[in-house]
């Protein structure tokens, strides 16, 4: 992890654009998440969750607005200043998306070999102390990513994303497809991984169990902004009316479904 003596949050959003064509998917969203922090963006399909995350990963340019990284304003950066930035970073994707063409020690130690230019034999070391921080016996690591449940797909697609031990760690919803023991699991292993990096996080997840573990401070959004963000143990008393019915999972309430 790098040092930095910026003193305000290590990610900040502020009035945050985006749209395809007439649809307008993010409407001047404001969020910041402090150093150390663990915010969980919540919200139904459709809601802007992804594209949120992918804006600030620079994969979607953003049309107005600040994606500020310690400070530092990340809109339009390319190149080898993308990069730099990249560097901070790790993520556990939805779908843990391994590489079929690498073995499981290979696809943890990815960003140290191609990203840091580690050797292959440090980096290998290194991929199994990951693997074994997520529970994972070394005798996996050379086995195809193919023949693993999905629950140790997710485990080891955790392990690649601190491999690195980045800065800030990017979970897109990472109990999805799991069932309610194995999210459990994965829940419980992202707490203690991240506990132990001194990490900051943002996850998108519409899982609130998954969000009630590993969140200190839940933010919902809707209508392209956060319209509620408040500590985790808050939200059962929030009087939100979108985040109630949200949480809650009624059909009633001030949200628009949308039936085709």
């Amino acid at each position: 992890m790098t040092e930095t003596s910026y003193p305000g949050p290590r990610l900040e959003l502020v009035d945050v654009h985006k749209a395809f064509g007439p649809k307008v998917v993010l409407d001047g969203l404001n969020l910041s998440v402090a150093k150390g922090e663990s915010v969980v963006i919540i919200g139904g399909s459709g809601t802007g969750k992804s594209v949120t995350l992918k804006c600030i990963l620079g994969l979607l340019h953003p049309d107005s607005g600040q994606i500020r990284i310690d400070g530092e304003d990340t809109v339009g950066l390319r190149g080898a200043e993308r990069e730099r930035v990249l560097t901070k970073f790790g993520m556990l994707f939805q779908s843990a998306a391994l590489f079929d063409s690498l073995t499981v020690w290979e696809n943890v130690a990815f960003g140290l070999i191609e990203g840091a230019g580690m050797e292959r034999e440090a980096a290998r070391v290194i991929a199994i102390e990951k693997l074994a921080k997520v529970g994972l016996d070394e005798d996996i690591a050379e086995g195809d990513p193919a023949g693993l449940s999905g629950g140790m797909k997710k485990r080891v697609g955790l392990a690649r994303a601190i491999a690195t031990e980045p800065d800030i760690i990017f979970f897109d919803e990472p109990t999805t497809g799991l069932d309610p023991i194995m999210g459990d699991v994965i829940n419980n292993l992202i707490n203690e991984c991240v506990q132990d990096l001194g990490a900051t996080t943002l996850t998108i997840t519409h899982d609130m169990s998954s969000a009630r573990v590993i969140a200190d401070r839940v933010a919902m959004l809707y209508g392209g902004k956060i319209i509620w963000a408040g500590g985790v143990d808050e939200i059962d008393e929030c009087d939100n009316p979108f985040v109630d019915q949200f949480i809650h999972g009624r059909e009633d309430g001030p949200f628009a479904l949308e039936v085709t």
